[in-house]
């Protein structure tokens, strides 16, 4: 089933200069990159797209995180690409990620993780409305996809 995904490339991986690492991994995977953009979130941004984590008590560093330098947001398409990105990035904590893994291979931390992917199908559709406008995400064929899709 083909599906839209968002990751998030946030600030220490832009700080690190590993935007380019990040993408390549997408792309070698054989998923397709139908939105891309870079930009500083604002409080009420980062309110929405993190809203089930509001009432927790890391909220504050999260946004404080999020909010200390620009994200690269990506909309991904692919063969059940929610499932397939998720499992890209690894672990949510890095230390506890598998080697071979975004997360697994450069980070360190469990609050500066390098990415977020969306979860589900739904919280992907939500998430990527958030980030990105219908007329920023484009529809184009590769010409591998006749053997990936």
């Amino acid at each position: 089933m083909i599906e839209t995904t968002l990751l998030m490339i946030k600030p220490d991986a832009v700080q690190r200069g590993l935007i380019g690492k990040i993408i390549s991994r997408i792309e070698e995977k054989g998923l397709k990159i139908i939105g891309l953009k870079m930009e500083i979130l604002t409080d009420s941004t980062i309110e929405q797209l993190y809203d089930i984590h509001l009432k927790k008590s890391f909220f504050p560093i999260l946004k404080a995180f999020i909010m200390s330098g620009p994200i690269v947001a990506l909309a991904i398409q692919g063969p059940n690409a929610v499932k397939v990105v998720r499992k890209l990035c690894g672990a949510t904590n890095s230390p506890e990620a598998e080697p071979g893994t975004i997360r697994g291979d450069l980070g360190l931390h469990l609050t500066k993780n390098i990415v977020h992917s969306s979860d589900q199908p739904d919280r992907a559709k939500y998430e990527l409305g958030i980030l990105f406008k219908e007329n920023e995400l484009q529809s184009y064929t590769q010409i591998n996809e006749k053997w990936i899709m």
